[in-house]
């Protein structure tokens, strides 16, 4: 699943009221504690990280002689 900064915005508001229930995707979620929301908030800001690296990757094409 593909998150955004949004839902990453959304799941931190409900941490800070304290509250473990959040509406994500028109579906409810409940968690079970505080740091079940906290792992899941490194997932998401993981997986959101990883999306943005992988679109600023260069193409590097070697060059080779034979030193002639």
């Amino acid at each position: 699943m593909a998150y955004t900064q949004d839902q990453i915005e959304s799941l931190k508001a409900a941490m800070a009221k304290g509250v473990t229930s959040v509406e994500m995707n028109g579906e409810r979620v409940q968690f079970r504690s505080l740091d079940e929301m906290q792992r899941q908030l490194g997932r998401m800001q993981a997986e959101v990280a990883g999306a943005r690296r992988v679109s600023t990757l260069r193409q590097l094409r070697p060059r080779l002689s034979r030193g002639l």
